[in-house]
């Protein structure tokens, strides 16, 4: 076989690629992996706020459902790597993990590059090649090989493994380059929209929140009389509007609407019941809330500050809990891919068979991970969706 001929070669040096390329070097196959920035796994080492969510502390039916009616399609590639496995792999690797309340699995030292660096080690163990700077200019098949072009030479290969990623945090390399690789090979691709993403409301007196988290506050979005999603979580205001987690989750709601700007946004403050005492409102308020939300809160009312919550009329009382139970925000739309966690759309599921990641349309050819049409929750879901994803993948490929 000459240099430029391979079993396998993965294209995209993501989390999802890493874990292919490694499975299929280790399954026997002369494995190359392609990515077309200088460092691989770039995504990995911006994740988690540098310290990368790898993955939760949950069952794999867990995983399934947080992911939806998709969520099916991980059915295969969980029983290949499970979350226990996942967390051995690491583990095996020398990162310790650790649990933490919100059930999030990181590594004990807080260090994203520690879980690249046992990637990139099992990866260099495994025999895998790997190619940095070298982008993919053309993917073509003919007659059961692919072939495929780069900048300065030209491969080709019996299996092909499709881990380009999606459109979010472009700066990192994942620009939808796999898209049109799979659509040229006739897949249809769901449109891509940024998921896991902040949410811009138009509301001036949010800016004078920035930097005030909340932690448990309910969040929906409404398109007038229909909730279209609705979560519990920690929320953080900032300058443009909201992000933390519940925000995030909610964004995709955002995002996959025709028209954001005719969304609204409906935040419980509180989500346990509001006690009056005879104290001032303002100090029954700050005793579950922050006192800049409680200001707030206090304006929007049309209330002084320091109104004793006995001195209330009924309909102050009304405004005030209407405010705190359904505080209303319109919506302008998100920040968009530049600063999306995740990327919702992609190769349609029902043309990748779930049993081994292949497509249904192309033999040989294996997409996986976030170029898919798999998106779901903030907590380390969509890490295990690629880790496991990018195994199955692997394997498959290695036995052909």
């Amino acid at each position: 076989m000459s240099d430029d001929a391979w079993d396998v070669i993965v294209i995209g040096a993501g989390a999802c690629g890493l874990m292919a390329a490694i499975r299929a070097a280790e399954g026997g196959a002369r494995t190359l992996l392609l990515e077309k920035n200088r460092k691989p796994g770039v995504k990995i080492l911006m994740s988690g706020g540098t310290r990368c969510n790898i993955t939760h502390a949950i069952d794999n039916r867990g995983i399934v459902e947080a992911f939806g009616p998709s969520g099916r399609f991980l059915h295969s590639a969980l029983a290949a790597l499970s979350v226990d496995d996942t967390v051995h792999f690491f583990e095996a690797e020398g990162v310790a993990t650790k649990v933490e309340e919100t059930g999030k699995i990181f590594p004990v030292s807080n260090k994203a590059i520690d879980v690249l660096n046992a990637l990139l080690n099992r990866l260099h163990r495994s025999g895998a090649t790997l190619s940095l700077a070298e982008p993919v200019l053309d993917l073509r098949q003919s007659d059961g090989v692919f072939t495929i072009t780069t900048p300065g030479r030209t491969l080709s290969a019996r299996q092909v493994i499709l881990t380009t990623g999606g459109q979010s945090y472009p700066g990192s390399g994942t620009t939808g380059d796999g898209y049109a690789f799979a659509a040229r090979f006739g897949h249809i691709i769901v449109a891509p929209r940024p998921a896991l993403v902040p949410i811009r409301v138009n509301a001036p007196w949010v800016a004078g929140l920035r930097g005030v988290t909340l932690p448990d506050v309910g969040l929906r979005v409404r398109d007038g009389e229909t909730v279209l999603m609705a979560h519990r979580g920690s929320l953080l205001f900032a300058h443009f509007g909201l992000s933390g987690p519940v925000a995030l989750d909610l964004s995709r709601a955002i995002s996959g609407h025709p028209r954001p700007g005719d969304l609204t946004l409906e935040i419980d403050l509180l989500p346990a019941t509001i006690e009056a005492a005879k104290k001032q409102l303002a100090v029954v308020l700050a005793s579950r809330l922050p006192r800049s939300v409680c200001d707030i809160l206090l304006t929007l009312a049309g209330l002084p500050a320091d109104r004793r919550a006995a001195g209330l009329s009924k309909e102050d009382r009304r405004r005030l809990t209407r405010l705190i139970k359904n505080l209303s925000l319109p919506v302008i739309g998100t920040l968009g891919f530049e600063k999306a966690e995740v990327t919702a759309g992609g190769v349609a599921l029902d043309e990748v068979d779930s049993r081994n990641i292949r497509s249904k349309l192309v033999p040989n050819l294996f997409i996986a991970g976030e170029v898919l049409d798999l998106d779901g929750p903030i907590g380390g879901y969509n890490f295990q969706s690629a880790w496991s994803t990018g195994w199955l993948a692997g394997m498959k490929a290695a036995e052909r």
